[in-house]
């Protein structure tokens, strides 16, 4: 990084950090050694554990993971002392290293833990995975001994423009390999232990400072940034190997960070508690699904597919003005319980109109099966194709089409946040009586958010419906609605990024940790309790949000006001 001058000033004040103990350094390249030798030795008796690490000199997946754990200690040791020393007065070397060890450790005692649950008890652990243990305890034993340091301010950092933007294909091509490597992974145990790793290395760039470099270096190249993340998104099918099981999984998700956009504009933006939200994606499904040439199809207009993209959008934004001009005169816990009762009512009717009840419209319970996959131009959507030698099954067709649609609800999302809309929607959220003191037009806005929201979910609804072949009832329940609104409480509200997290977390774990259903509900209120009390502003928060949930953080208060000064300037 090129040298840059800090202002003097900047240390006043700063209390002294204590000096470290010699021998910590040492102990650490002693711990990187140790791990990176157990981890070429074998750690199980049994091959049929974790996908077999019984193999000397041959490591597995988990055990390659431990020595990349291992390189980034190393990197992070010789930032405080060796030839990267120029590193480490930038980056929080100390901080991170103590993250990354007691991480490291703690990965190892659950990979120790679970070869001796999988197998007959702990003597089916051979040596290797022993000599890794110890290796991962001295490396967080000695982070603990080094001290902290004063450290350059991280915006005034400065590479080359083609090695920034190397930095961000090197990160996006990571993200892709640990998104296709955990997807691959079917064993429950080496699930779970992969995302361990991803959280503690991820937590730990976090707590050196490089992802906040990282943040600068995508604010100087967004549009690179931007481009290379849908590079990234577009080469995932690539790597599945064909496997539809993954790609629809992938897919869920895609559908389900849509919608969760979707409500994001609703409860993070204008700040309204929709409770009935997954109605508007119901809405979608059906009005593809009758519209679609199924033999079921109970309307006997057939018209192209965009056409019934745009009219389902439609039916579903115009379901939401419907639930929104006489309910939004309330709010809060009252708009809460209307919204909950209109995604009960859409889910009855859907169930009533089987020509019992009402007009024969949705065959009731039975649903709208065998919806015949898109072929526009005649391009089939259900057959599989091979591209570059790689084969593309039915979901990786339909997960480029998903691709498209989240890319536009994002720009959707993006360019309502930063409009005048967007900013009146935030004044609605942040007090509503002063807003409308100022002129605001609430319940115009207001009714706006419901119609957006609902139009993006109806988007995502009706190839939701060809993508599912059938639609029913039973796919709309309450519960769903609810898994999105946590989507977007755990990610953080009014953000892209966090509710795209929130929502991948959420429908990831329960399609790979099958075992764990009967407690999935449990553990999810567990961990909203956990965000609430130690993160209130979600796992990626807006400045903003951040600031409200620590008004006590004068440093924050300061870093938030220049951000925003800076943005002025810029404009």
């Amino acid at each position: 990084m090129t040298d840059v001058k800090t202002p003097a000033d900047n240390t006043v004040g700063t209390p002294v950090a204590k000096p470290g103990k010699p021998i910590a350094w040492p102990l650490g390249i002693a711990g990187v050694a140790l791990l990176v030798i157990g981890s070429f030795l074998s750690w199980s008796y049994d091959g049929q554990i974790l996908n077999d690490l019984s193999i000397n000199f041959y490591p597995g997946g988990l055990q390659i993971l431990a020595i990349v754990g291992a390189v980034l200690s190393l990197v992070l040791l010789l930032a405080e002392k060796g030839p990267l020393t120029k590193l480490g007065a930038w980056l929080d070397a100390t901080v991170g290293l103590r993250m990354l060890g007691t991480g490291l450790a703690l990965y190892m005692v659950l990979i120790v833990i679970a070869i001796g649950t999988e197998s007959a008890g702990f003597i089916n652990v051979n040596p290797g995975g022993y000599v890794s243990l110890v290796g991962a305890l001295l490396i967080a034993v000695s982070a603990w001994m080094l001290p902290l340091r004063q450290l350059r301010d991280m915006s005034e950092a400065r590479l080359p423009g083609w090695a920034e933007i190397l930095i961000i294909a090197v990160l996006m091509g990571s993200i892709l390999y640990a998104a296709a490597y955990a997807l691959g992974l079917q064993d429950a145990w080496s699930f779970i232990l992969c995302l361990v790793f991803i959280a503690v290395v991820a937590t730990a760039l976090f707590r050196t400072g490089a992802m906040s470099y990282v943040g600068h270096v995508g604010q100087r190249h967004r549009n690179v940034l931007t481009l290379a993340a849908f590079v990234v998104a577009f080469l995932f099918p690539f790597t599945q190997n064909g496997s539809d099981a993954n790609m629809s999984i992938a897919n869920q998700v895609l559908i389900f960070g849509a919608t969760a956009m979707g409500l994001n504009i609703v409860v993070g933006l204008a700040g309204l508690l929709d409770l009935g939200y997954i109605a508007f994606l119901g809405a979608g499904s059906y009005t593809a699904a009758v519209l679609s040439t199924s033999a079921f199809a109970t309307i006997g207009w057939k018209p192209n597919f965009l056409i019934v993209v745009l009219i389902g959008a439609c039916v579903s934004a115009i379901l939401g003005l419907i639930i929104g001009t006489p309910t939004l005169r309330v709010s809060g816990d009252y708009l809460a319980i209307v919204t909950l009762g209109f995604g009960e009512i859409f889910r009855f009717t859907m169930g009533n109109l089987d020509g019992n009840n009402g007009p024969n419209l949705t065959n009731g319970p039975n649903g709208v099966p065998g919806i015949p996959d898109w072929k526009p131009f005649g391009f089939d959507f259900g057959s599989q194709h091979t591209v570059a030698g790689i084969e593309l099954g039915r979901f990786s067709n339909y997960y480029f089409v998903l691709l498209v649609l989240i890319g536009f609800v994002i720009l959707v999302f993006a360019r309502l946040n930063n409009s005048r809309i967007g900013r009146g929607w935030v004044a609605i959220r942040e007090d509503e009586k002063a807003a409308e003191a100022m002129g605001v037009n609430v319940f115009g806005l207001k009714l706006l958010a419901f119609a957006i929201g609902a139009f993006l979910a109806g988007l995502a609804g009706t190839i939701k419906a060809h993508q599912d072949a059938a639609v029913s009832p039973d796919q709309y329940q309450f519960i769903e609605s609810a898994f999105l609104l946590a989507a977007i409480v755990l990610g953080g509200m009014g953000t892209i990024a966090g509710v795209l997290l929130g929502a991948t977390i959420l429908k990831l774990l329960p399609e790979k940790l099958r075992f764990f259903s009967e407690y999935r509900l449990l553990m999810f209120g567990l961990l909203l309790v956990l965000m609430m009390r130690f993160r209130p502003e979600g796992l990626v928060a807006s400045r903003r949000r951040q600031l409200e949930f620590h008004e006590e953080d004068e440093a924050l208060a300061v870093e938030v006001e220049s951000e925003r000064l800076a943005v002025e300037e810029a404009r």
